[in-house]
């Protein structure tokens, strides 16, 4: 191979969203509002699940991690994708780049796993109402929230390590509005199917068994609710979990579109659109969705913000 196209590039080019200038405005408005909604939503969500006592319960601990990761993660890429509407040539820095793809890896693969915490909370508080507070010690919650954490760390630090020792081949342009990992391995000039193959037995791996947690929570709740005998009794138990399961529905129905596409669909473009979703709107969604139809969080907020 020829030396000149081994290269360690200052910087790299992302080709965002769209090629097309006359989006760029209006796309910048629309990415910025939602932005500021993701910024107030999870915020909000945070603040009111530490400050009001009466939320300090295992679910609204988890609620508010999962706060914490849908502001980290869009955070990580929604502001440096505003700026590139408004530059001439959309660039970020070597070191930027590995820094932006460590912290998308970390928040977007704990959110697979706190998502299936959730769904066994749900589980207990449904299946074993009783003995609740006693299983959903805050030891327990702890372990369910760092375990995701630790493992996270260990990927993204492993890929982002792997990916920026090696050295790149030609051009630095990546074909998407971030840094992720496969648009990135693809430019590298050795051990390119290596790491291919390994993001995509990892990526599989989390979708796989977190999903597959999270199904098997909620048949173990649909067995306990239909042998329920009490009309409300159901119907409490539904409104229980009626918020995470539309949060899971929603996530993993963006990825599983994304993965069973068939090759002859599947495109770099088609991946952004998808990208967009579970980075940037499904960020701003979840907030959303847990304290529209939510009276605790109401009252929260109510109670928070002194509103009579």
């Amino acid at each position: 191979m020829n030396e000149q196209n081994l290269t360690v590039p200052s910087e790299f080019i992302l080709l965002g969203v769209t090629r097309r200038p006359e989006l760029q405005g209006p796309l910048f408005g629309v990415f910025l509002l939602i932005y500021m909604v993701t910024l107030v939503g999870n915020l909000g969500m945070i603040t009111l699940t530490k400050v009001d006592s009466r939320l300090h319960t295992p679910m609204y601990f988890f609620i508010r991690h999962l706060a914490f990761i849908d502001l980290g993660n869009s955070t990580v890429i929604c502001p440096k994708m505003l700026v590139n509407f408004v530059e001439k040539q959309n660039t970020i820095s070597y070191y930027a780049c590995a820094m932006q793809l460590a912290f998308f890896l970390f928040f977007i693969i704990s959110e697979f796993f706190i998502l299936s915490t959730m769904a066994y909370d749900r589980y207990v508080a449904i299946c074993n109402p009783l003995l609740y507070s006693v299983v959903m010690n805050q030891r327990l919650c702890n372990v369910l929230v760092g375990v995701p954490y630790l493992y996270s760390t260990f990927l993204s630090l492993m890929f982002t390590i792997k990916i920026f020792t090696l050295t790149f081949c030609g051009s630095n342009i990546i074909s998407h509005f971030y840094c992720d990992n496969i648009p990135l391995t693809s430019m590298l000039c050795s051990n390119e199917r290596e790491l291919g193959l390994m993001s995509m037995v990892f990526a599989a791996f989390n979708l796989i068994s977190s999903l597959l947690s999270v199904l098997v929570s909620y048949i173990l709740i649909l067995i306990a609710i239909f042998q329920m005998h009490s009309a409300q009794g159901k119907k409490k138990a539904f409104s229980t979990c009626g918020s995470h399961l539309t949060v899971v529905v929603v996530f993993y129905g963006t990825l599983l579109f994304m993965y069973v596409q068939p090759n002859s669909v599947h495109s770099f473009e088609s991946d952004k659109m998808v990208s967009v979703f579970y980075t940037l709107v499904i960020p701003m969604l979840n907030p959303l969705i847990y304290s529209l139809r939510n009276k605790e969080v109401k009252n929260a907020f109510y109670r928070v913000f002194k509103i009579p």
